[in-house]
């Protein structure tokens, strides 16, 4: 049996939102739900949980409804998949996530400095029964059965600091933590304009973001040869997420976004013939990921 699990003490942490422009205070607290329940606190406390029909993707993934909006939620949701973590209050001031240096790492060393509780309730795997492919243009992601969960990514830019980029990975914690987490977003100095004309990029910097321009990166070195391609796969995870479950499965994508995550993942959830509940098969992120993070008391 694997446990579902929350943190054991309160995450403080806050940043800029990178489509706002708004400081964000944000508060991730212990929850025996369950369940990842967002609340906003400049909203009278009001709460909502995660639901793939109430998402929105531009530029980023975004959680929404009649009353209220969380913008750029994809990774963080990220980190708390690769954790295991299934259960915590996600708190903020603001309508969205603060973006931090542009990667997931910060909420990594966050949940690991707070450490991992496991509950006394069963986490059920959405085990991936026969493959699938939904194309749009030249773009796909597609779905495979697998005995581990595995991301393959291939993105293409017409950029001499990208070009082609590929990357296949086993997504366990040690994977994630070292080799997907640290890859920053990353935007090009020419679409500045006409996103901020939108209301989006509002919040962001050389310092929370890499930055090309017609040639080069401008915003510092790099800190991976396919930091690029391995900052989609973060955000493909984060956007898995919204499954509400741990998968046993492998999903390829090519020259893909965050609108096509979301069709590929409401298709899954809209099309129960294509997988199954499993108690008993789990992929190796949640088999390692005690070992990894719990001390041995608290094992």
């Amino acid at each position: 049996m694997i446990e579902k699990s929350t943190i054991q003490k309160e995450i403080h942490l806050s940043g800029i939102g990178v489509h706002s422009g708004n400081n964000v205070d944000l508060i991730l607290k212990p929850s025996y739900t369950g369940q990842i329940l967002f609340r906003r606190t400049d909203l009278d406390n009001l709460e909502f949980s995660l639901d793939s029909k109430k998402i929105e993707t531009l530029s980023s993934t975004s959680l929404t409804g009649e009353d209220y909006k969380i913008q750029t939620i994809e990774h963080l949701m990220a980190v708390l998949y690769a954790f295991g973590i299934d259960s915590v209050i996600i708190e903020l001031n603001g309508n969205e996530i603060p973006i931090m240096d542009g990667s997931a790492s910060p909420f990594v060393q966050a949940i690991l400095k707070a450490g991992i509780k496991l509950l006394p309730e069963k986490k059920k795997v959405i085990k991936i029964l026969k493959p699938f492919i939904i194309e749009e243009k030249e773009a796909s992601v597609s779905f495979y059965p697998d005995s581990d969960f595995k991301i393959s990514y291939c993105i293409e830019y017409d950029h001499p600091a990208i070009q082609r980029q590929e990357l296949s990975l086993s997504i366990n914690l040690k994977n994630f933590v070292t080799e997907i987490a640290p890859a920053r977003t990353f935007g090009f100095l020419k679409d500045v304009p006409a996103l901020r004309a939108q209301g989006l990029a509002l919040g962001g910097s050389f310092d929370n973001a890499v930055v090309l321009d017609e040639k080069k990166v401008i915003s510092g070195p790099l800190r991976y040869t396919k930091e690029f391609v391995r900052h989609k796969i973060l955000d493909l995870i984060g956007d898995l997420s919204l499954l509400g479950s741990p998968i046993l499965g492998h999903f390829k994508a090519h020259k893909a976004g965050h609108a096509l995550h979301l069709k590929a993942i409401n298709f899954i959830l809209d099309s129960p013939e294509f997988w199954v509940y499993d108690e008993k098969s789990f992929p190796s992120s949640l088999m390692n990921s005690a070992d990894d993070i719990l001390k041995p008391e608290e094992k």
